[in-house]
């Protein structure tokens, strides 16, 4: 069924400009992680054939849209930006029930995907390229962009709007057609996207969406000839995968993956700032974001009184249903509740010490969601578990280092290089560290979470492979460059 109540008119995939049923006649429900009996929509589930149908419409539009001027392209996004700046609270409050971010949270991610799409569309008129002297007579050289074609956008649960703002939207401007797979578990803030984008109007078959569960349709989408780009987020082990499959067929592909991102604290830190930083970075949105603070490495001499303040910041946070405004949300789906808690008495038997949570909330105002309480271990060695694997929830490990060297150590000392942050007063300390640190991503007094749409966001290790995404670089992965000579010496 529809979920009108929530400002969904569709409940369907859309492809080649209209809403239509899976070809199977599947389906699937929707339902509130806060309140796991509520069921907010039923969707469908796309097959091999829905894929096939999707891919087809892209390829048909593509050059329709590649030949529509770019300032015209980026119309489309103008009016994309001003109608979901009319629903901005609609779109937060459908993140919130459907991922279970608190409220707050979910409306920084609706302002993150505006922003990121007015900045696309100022690109319409920045699409630039270069001339150059050539070492010819007669001859002006310069470059030019080019759109890919059909590009595939995979999109995972925990930011359902903002991720596929950030790559739909450069994708577009560049003149790209899309098929547009969204995780499974949140699919609502897509489809209500994609509606938004049709209202704006986006001729049809310049983005296709299909909905539901199923590695099938990934692969098949992944490894289909018309599939000329892929832009992927979400765990390492499935993006190492895509970027193998994609790379034997040549296409061009960018994979955002896993972080354990760690915060430095120095003891010569503002301790009230790197402690409030750290409980936010931690415990907000759950835990659940790439760049969440899952380490923190604290200089030896500051570790008695930091704990202090953030266990007891940590207390103060409130947990419950996103839509009263909580600090922490409940966890967004049942295998993920699993997992957190599974790690959670992993970290326990490899001899951690929990200083505080470790358990799931069941009182009853709990009884109906899936909710844990934000963890704290400490006297973590570096090469535990906990230590070195995404966990992908509200636990904190808290390491123990002497100096700013040991520190940086063991911050390097994992296969992830996402987001890092130091926080000291001294700023001889602060550019040794962002010189030292395997990050793609560094903050110095500020916490590893986000970033800013005009600047590119990934990376290093097993945190990305790929062009990055965000600002330029976003431009860069969804073109190619064309070299053009013209010579008019007229043969002589």
């Amino acid at each position: 069924m529809p979920a009108k109540n929530l400002g969904i008119e569709n409940n369907n995939l859309y492809i080649g400009g209209e809403w239509v049923d899976s070809t199977g006649g599947d389906s699937y429900e929707v339902r509130n992680p806060a309140h796991r009996h509520q069921v907010l929509a039923e969707v469908q589930s796309a097959g091999i054939e829905d894929a096939e149908s999707a891919i087809a419409a892209a390829k048909e539009a593509a050059a329709g849209w590649a030949s529509t001027p770019a300032p015209q392209r980026a119309d489309v996004l103008y009016r994309v930006h001003e109608l979901m700046r009319e629903r901005f609270e609609e779109f937060a409050r459908l993140i919130t029930l459907e991922e279970g971010k608190s409220l707050p949270d979910a409306r920084g991610e609706v302002q993150r995907s505006l922003n990121i799409i007015q900045y696309a569309a100022g690109e319409g008129r920045r699409m630039f390229g270069y001339t150059t002297p050539s070492e010819s007579r007669d001859t002006v050289a310069y470059t030019l962009r080019r759109p890919l074609g059909v590009v595939a956008v995979i999109t995972p649960w925990n930011f359902p709007l903002a991720i596929p703002a950030w790559k739909m939207a450069p994708a577009l401007i560049c003149g790209n057609a899309i098929v547009f797979k969204p995780a499974s578990s949140t699919p609502l803030s897509a489809i209500k996207l994609t509606e938004t984008f049709v209202e704006a109007g986006l001729p049809p078959g310049v983005l296709n969406l299909v909905t539901g569960p199923g590695r099938s349709v990934g692969d098949y989408m992944v490894n289909h000839p018309d599939i000329a780009g892929i832009s992927f987020t979400g765990s390492t082990e499935i993006g190492a995968k895509l970027y193998s499959q994609a790379a034997a067929t040549l296409k061009k592909v960018q994979c955002e993956m896993g972080g354990k991102n760690a915060v430095i604290v120095l003891s010569d830190a503002d301790m009230e700032q790197a402690i409030g930083s750290v409980a936010l970075a931690a415990f907000g949105s759950t835990g659940q974001r790439c760049t969440a603070t899952s380490r923190v490495i604290v200089e030896e001499s500051a570790l008695d009184s930091f704990l202090e303040g953030l266990v007891e910041r940590t207390r103060g946070m409130t947990v419950g249903d996103g839509l009263d405004s909580c600090d922490v949300g409940p966890v967004a789906s049942e295998g993920q509740f699993e997992k957190i808690m599974e790690y959670i008495g992993i970290g326990q038997a490899e001899g951690a010490n929990l200083l505080h949570g470790g358990r799931a909330l069941t009182e009853p105002e709990f009884s109906e969601g899936l909710y844990i309480e934000p963890t704290i271990f400490t006297e973590v060695d570096p090469g535990m578990r906990i230590a070195q694997e995404e966990i992908f929830g509200p636990v904190l490990t808290v390491f123990s280092c002497r100096d700013l060297s040991d520190a940086i150590e063991i911050s390097n000392d994992v296969q992830f290089g996402l987001s890092s942050s130091i926080y000291t007063s001294d700023v001889r300390k602060a550019f040794r560290y962002i010189e030292g640190v395997d990050a793609g991503m560094v903050h110095v007094n500020a916490p590893t979470l986000g970033g800013e749409v005009h600047l590119p966001f990934g990376g290093s290790k097993a945190s990305g492979v790929g062009p990055r995404e965000q600002g330029t670089e976003a431009v860069n992965f969804f073109s190619e460059v064309v070299t053009a000579y013209v010579d008019y010496s007229g043969g002589t």
